[in-house]
């Protein structure tokens, strides 16, 4: 189990970084994750979608990996499925992405085992987990609610 002690100073520095790729956004305009995409935009940041199997997400150039985007990217937030995670964070480390988010609401989401230890080995700064909605200002109430809920039940980030 990762700790929670530190990881919000993660957190902050994952979201102070104003160019980030999204890898593993739908190619669904309904999915929750696109949702994710555009509020990122919505509050000013880059950016940049990654799926191997779209040229466009929103009016946005697509790249097929984070190796291929130019200029390249502070960050990366994967909405992987934890099976392909491994290969992704390979790819970050590639192309000198320092800083990850392994995306989870429920179950495993985008984190792995494998990939966590990957990036402690290579210096990778990693946020295990969570929605990155709880932590955004002004974020919708169920994003607040879940947030409280993590609180009392001592699961919050700290």
């Amino acid at each position: 189990m990762v700790t929670m002690t530190g990881t919000r100073q993660l957190i902050d520095e994952f979201l102070a970084q104003k160019r980030i790729a999204v890898v593993g956004v739908s190619r669904q305009a309904r999915d929750f994750n696109r949702t994710l995409f555009r509020e990122f935009r919505k509050r000013g940041y880059d950016v940049v979608p990654v799926n191997p199997q779209a040229t466009e997400i929103d009016g946005q150039r697509c790249y097929a990996r984070v190796q291929d985007i130019q200029p390249m990217v502070a960050a990366a937030l994967l909405l992987t499925p934890s099976e392909t995670t491994e290969k992704v964070v390979w790819d970050c480390a590639e192309a000198g992405i320092h800083r990850v988010w392994m995306y989870r609401v429920g179950g495993k989401g985008a984190v792995s085992p494998a990939a966590l230890d990957f990036c402690t080995q290579n210096g990778i700064r990693v946020v295990p987990g969570f929605c990155p909605l709880m932590f955004l200002p002004n974020a919708g109430w169920f994003h607040r609610l879940h947030g409280f809920v993590m609180k009392i039940t001592g699961s919050y980030p700290r």
